[in-house]
This record gives structure tokens, C-alpha cells and sequence, in this order.
């Protein structure tokens, strides 16, 4: 176990990248041969847009993992967090991490983001893809990711986590992230079962559906607990999903300076 976790903890930045580039390219592939939907448009200016809010994220991403460091060095040396405080086994503690940042840091964060109308406008770009694919995981202003950098922080602080846990956390957040979103068709015999346990594809489509109430639910990223816990989630026919939101004018979904602005755009109605 510690040599698998000692692999996540060393891995250089650029095995981080290839990790992402290889959970795009896979997605791509797959959705080019088995696509949900049939979309209309130019999937690459499509790809391009998302890409600008990839930067933009990969940025603070950077910011914040020097931030993490400190956060580190802190709870290690005052002992501070769950690690610390109950004796359990390295696995234990690495499933109990994962699950508190699913909660925390995924549930909790995406949640708020729906509920407060100053964060609902930050996370409006991310909605606002109206041919959902691999590239729309990448999609978020740099406000929306901020706060969902925060909670992870705080999830860091209350699990007590040491920097492999984290790392693995982020790996298996990018593979989930890239495969919900990508316009992958899995048979209903093999996506709803797997739903009892992960957000799967169809599960996570209902949640950039243009209307409540199917947009208020399956908040998760890699775990379906905390929605099923909570009486959020949703599963139906992922045939009747219309993308994006009836507020925001779907001929901007690839205007990147209007998405920019839109967490300041007073003209721009919260609700929907």
C-alpha cells in the first residue's frame, strides 16, 4: 500500500498531464464511435472554447497547490485531522479521505453553487454548453473553480490527509470529470448498475438538463452516495436531456468573452 501511494506523491507534474491528455484522447475516441447524442456542430471550436477555461483552470490549480503544500506542512506538524485522530489502517483511511472529499469538496461545493445566486452565476458557464462532450469537463470560470479549490482545502484539513491521498484523489477526479461528460452511449444493463455505486455518463447528463428540477440533482463527481443519501439523485431516459440553460442565450454558449462575463452580467435572470 505505501508504495502505491508513494507512486501518486512522486509523480511529476508531467505524468499528471499525460493523465489528463490520455482520459481526453480516450473520451474523444469513445464518443466519436458510441455518441448519446448525435450533436450538430464543429467539435473542435467546440474543444477550443472549452480549452480557454482548461488554462484558466490549470492556473489556479497551480496556485493552489503551492497553497496545499502549506496546508501540508500545517496539519502534519500539529497533527490535526481524522489520520490523527482514529487509528485505522492506511487503506481505511484513504477510502474514508476519499469519500469526505466527495463529499466536501465535489457534493457540498457543487451543491452551494446551485443554491446561492452569486455562485449559481460563476457556475452558469459551465451549464451553458449546450453540446455536451469530453471537453465540456474542462468548462469552468475561474471563480467556480476557486471555490471548489477551497472546499478541497478544507477537506484536506479535515481528513487529515497526507499529500498521496490528495494526489490520487485529483487522479481519479479527472478521469471521472472527462468520462461523465463525454457523449459516451452506455446501455442502460450496464450504466444504471454501475450508478448504485459511481456517476456514471447517463446519471451525470441529467444534471446539465436546461431545467429544474433535473439540474438541481446528481451533484457528485466520482460517487453516487451522497446524492442517493441526500434525495438527489435522478436517473430517467438520458433521451429526454436538453442542454444548457433557458436564461442564457444558447448562440453565446461559444462566445468566450460573453462567458467570462457572465457571473457579472446584472441583465442576466438566476432564476430558471
Amino acid at each position: 500500500m505505501e508504495k502505491f501511494l508513494a507512486f501518486f506523491e512522486d509523480m511529476p507534474t508531467w505524468q499528471r498531464a499525460v493523465w489528463i491528455i490520455i482520459c481526453l484522447s480516450v473520451c474523444w475516441v469513445l464518443e466519436g464511435n458510441f455518441p448519446l447524442f448525435n450533436h450538430n456542430y464543429r467539435k473542435w471550436r467546440h474543444a477550443g472554447v472549452n480549452f480557454v477555461f482548461l488554462g484558466t483552470t490549470l492556473i489556479i490549480n497551480t496556485l493552489f497547490g503551492l497553497a496545499t503544500v502549506g496546508v501540508f506542512e500545517w496539519i502534519g506538524h500539529n497533527k490535526i485531522g481524522l489520520r490523527y485522530w482514529i487509528d485505522l489502517p492506511v487503506w481505511a483511511h484513504l477510502i474514508i479521505a476519499l469519500l469526505i472529499f466527495e463529499l466536501i469538496a465535489q457534493y457540498f461545493a457543487h451543491y452551494l453553487l446551485h443554491k446561492y445566486k452569486w455562485m449559481w452565476k460563476l457556475h452558469m458557464v459551465h451549464h451553458s454548453d449546450t453540446h455536451l462532450d469530453v471537453t465540456s469537463g474542462t468548462r469552468h470560470h475561474p471563480g467556480d473553480f476557486a471555490i471548489r479549490e477551497v472546499f478541497a482545502l478544507v477537506a484536506v484539513i479535515i481528513t487529515g490527509s497526507p499529500p498521496a491521498f490528495y494526489f490520487f484523489y485529483r487522479i481519479c477526479t479527472v478521469f471521472f470529470t472527462y468520462f461523465t461528460h463525454a457523449n459516451i452511449y452506455l446501455p442502460v444493463w450496464l450504466d444504471k448498475p454501475l450508478s448504485y455505486i459511481f456517476i456514471t455518463p447517463n446519471v451525470h447528463k441529467f444534471h446539465h438538463h436546461y431545467e429544474r428540477p433535473w439540474t438541481d440533482s446528481n451533484f457528485g463527481n466520482m460517487f453516487s452516495i451522497w446524492d442517493r443519501l441526500f434525495g438527489t439523485f435522478v436517473y430517467d431516459d438520458p433521451h429526454k436531456i436538453r442542454y444548457g440553460l433557458d436564461v442564457l442565450d444558447d448562440a453565446k454558449a461559444e462566445d468566450v468573452a460573453y462567458q467570462m462575463k457572465i457571473p457579472f452580467d446584472k441583465t442576466i435572470k438566476t432564476d430558471y
